[in-house]
């Protein structure tokens, strides 16, 4: 029987949740998650935990925050006059948005605070600074 090697297009079903337990995404009920190992299109520490599987072969690995979505950037987050907003946006805390960049790409972006004078917008990634643990089921593998 084969292994996940780089190169390879596997199919994986997972559960991923942080340290307290709360699932955060799943692909069960969903069709099995498909990417080619070493593409760097899914995070570090998943794709390691991949490699050297067989289909059928199931484990529950921990990844460090560094090996996921990074560590969090204070530089990330920035507090906004609010006049900058557009008129027809009315900014709440938990809203997500896209913001223009001077070099025409778009950021998403978490609001986590509002006041009179300004909003507090993140761009850290949402799973950015935590450790994350998932269950991986290697559904299949093609060569």
């Amino acid at each position: 029987m084969s292994v996940a090697k780089i190169g390879d297009t596997v199919h994986v079903h997972y559960t991923g949740s942080l340290s307290d337990g709360t699932v955060f995404d799943s692909s069960e009920g969903r069709t099995p998650l498909s990417f080619s190992l070493g593409d760097g299109g899914i995070i570090a520490g998943f794709e390691q935990a991949v490699l050297g599987m067989q289909p059928g072969d199931s484990k529950t690995v921990e990844i460090i925050a560094s090996e996921a979505y990074g560590d969090r950037v204070d530089d990330l987050v920035i507090k906004v006059p609010r006049g900058q907003f557009p008129p027809d946006i009315t900014p709440e805390v938990g809203q997500n948005l896209i913001v223009g960049q001077p070099d025409g790409s778009e950021m998403p972006v978490l609001i986590t605070e509002v006041s009179l004078e300004s909003v507090t917008l993140d761009a850290n990634h949402p799973l950015a600074g935590k450790d994350l643990t998932f269950q991986i089921e290697l559904v299949a593998i093609e060569e």
